[in-house]
């Protein structure tokens, strides 16, 4: 066995129990709601993020620079900076708007929606309600799910390269 296996197997065990703490944290932090007042998100969003993230607006397609972000990291919402989506998940959907397959678990909420006469789904950030897109039922495998995401209401955070030399180790 050499070193580095060696060490890996000496610090596997606590970096699990680190990442459950980790975990166990981050989902306690999801189900703490923020209720912010229109006034206080005001203060916090720009006119264009509250209109879509506080209103259920919808930005022009093709004006978001996240539609050409192809560097790995994770997209946050904008509101509370909840992560939302990882970039492995993005693909380009051709629609116009930052597209996903896939969601960080427990992190959105769905409902209907009637706006359009017929029903789409809806989805929304689990922590602040902030509006972030609609989910529909053509993309890609292997979910067959396209998370269709206004650019305004996310942010994207890159990996560093730290996080990124440890990725590629594992």
């Amino acid at each position: 066995m050499n070193r580095r296996k060696f060490l890996k197997f000496l610090l596997l065990p606590s970096l699990i129990l680190t990442l459950k703490n980790i975990t166990a944290m981050a989902h306690h932090n999801i189900t703490e709601k923020i209720n912010y007042t229109n006034a206080k998100w005001k203060q916090i969003l720009s006119p264009a993020q509250f209109n879509i993230l506080r209103k259920e607006g919808t930005e022009p397609p093709f004006s978001s620079p996240l539609n050409n972000e192809k560097r790995k990291g994770v997209f946050i919402c904008a509101g509370c900076e909840l992560p939302l989506f990882d970039s492995n998940k993005k693909y380009d959907s051709k629609t116009g708007w930052p597209s996903f397959w896939d969601v960080i678990p427990g992190h959105i909420d769905t409902k209907k929606d009637f706006k359009l006469i017929l029903p789409r789904t809806e989805y929304h950030c689990a922590r602040c309600m902030g509006h972030q897109g609609h989910v529909f039922k053509d993309g890609p495998e292997p979910t067959g799910l396209r998370y269709c995401n206004n650019g305004l209401a996310l942010k994207f955070i890159p990996y560093s390269k730290d996080t990124q030399r440890t990725n590629e180790i594992d």
